[in-house]
């Protein structure tokens, strides 16, 4: 009998967090599942880490290394169920998030995108992620734009989505080297809403060698121009896509290309930012490089805990 959910799981050198991933899923509550982990061509040991589990429900491929997107992308394509779930080989999850997942879609039977809240771990402590999303009960039907101008209300590990949508708009874009699960969202926030369940259930863990927290990870011009003529349409798309020219502003401020900054600068509607932003985006380097040493900060730009990163 096919299982309830498919866990594609993305492995690259993570052989000192892959193991508490997997325990996270064998100690769910809910257990109608299938675990598809990919190994990306990793190069420590991460393999002998994940070939230390024996549970039916595992199933292990090596391939070489072309990428996340391409890594997940593998696993919906071996998912045999209906609803696909990410974890990435970082992070984990609290043990009623398939309960809840599964809860959430008998209740809701036309929805077809889920996510959950989320904390954040950093080397010191773990922390809420804020949303910028109305409180009114234990879930919200939301505008993925609307909802995202704070934290990301999809990110990879908090997501359960019906394999239909993939169908639809596509699985990620491998072409995209940095930020290809948000471009994903976007493709998703433009034709479904999200249900939004308030409660944590999965835990980013920040990992220093992580490319999302690089200072080189913002989108690339190609994801830029891909939404060049729905922003024109669409002032959600466009405001939250000011957003992230922004965090790339200022991320090609700090590496000292002031070239490329002053092009995407060039693009953004300021009436998108606020005043502080608009602020941070004139100050010089040497400015932000101080300025990145206050964590206060690096929450309030983007570049910490949120999604522009």
């Amino acid at each position: 009998m096919m299982p309830y959910f498919s866990i594609v799981i993305p492995v690259y050198n993570k052989e000192n967090f892959v193991a508490k991933t997997i325990k996270s899923v064998l100690a769910q509550t809910f257990t109608d599942y299938e675990i598809i982990i990919v190994n990306d061509g990793s190069t420590d040991q991460s393999e002998a880490g994940i070939l230390e589990f024996k549970d039916s429900r595992i199933q292990y491929y090596s391939k070489k290394n072309e990428g996340v997107a391409m890594a997940r992308n593998f696993g919906i394509e071996k998912a045999t169920t209906q609803y696909i779930c990410f974890l990435d080989a970082d992070d984990f999850w609290f043990p009623s998030f398939l309960e809840t997942m599964h809860r959430f879609i008998l209740e809701l039977p036309e929805q077809k995108v889920f996510a959950v809240a989320i904390e954040i771990e950093t080397k010191n402590k773990t922390l809420p992620a804020h949303y910028s999303i109305l409180k009114k009960s234990d879930f919200e039907i939301v505008n993925f734009f609307d909802a995202s101008q704070k934290e990301c209300v999809l990110w990879t590990s908090s997501v359960c989505i019906h394999k239909s949508i993939f169908e639809k708009v596509g699985t990620f874009d491998t072409k995209i080297k940095h930020g290809e699960d948000t471009e994903l969202w976007i493709r998703i926030g433009l034709q479904f809403p999200v249900i939004f369940i308030r409660k944590i259930l999965a835990r980013y863990v920040y990992d220093n060698s992580s490319v999302s927290r690089n200072s080189n990870y913002f989108f690339e011009t190609y994801t830029f121009e891909k939404y060049a003529l729905e922003e024109k349409k669409n002032p959600a798309l466009k405001k939250y896509m000011d957003l992230n020219r922004f965090s790339a502003v200022i991320k090609c401020n700090l590496n000292g290309d002031s070239k490329t900054a002053k092009e995407i600068y060039a693009s953004i509607d300021l009436k998108n930012l606020s005043s502080k932003k608009r602020i941070l985006m004139q100050l010089p380097s040497i400015v932000l490089k101080m300025l990145l040493k206050w964590k206060v900060f690096l929450t309030d730009i983007g570049l910490g805990t949120s999604v522009f990163r």
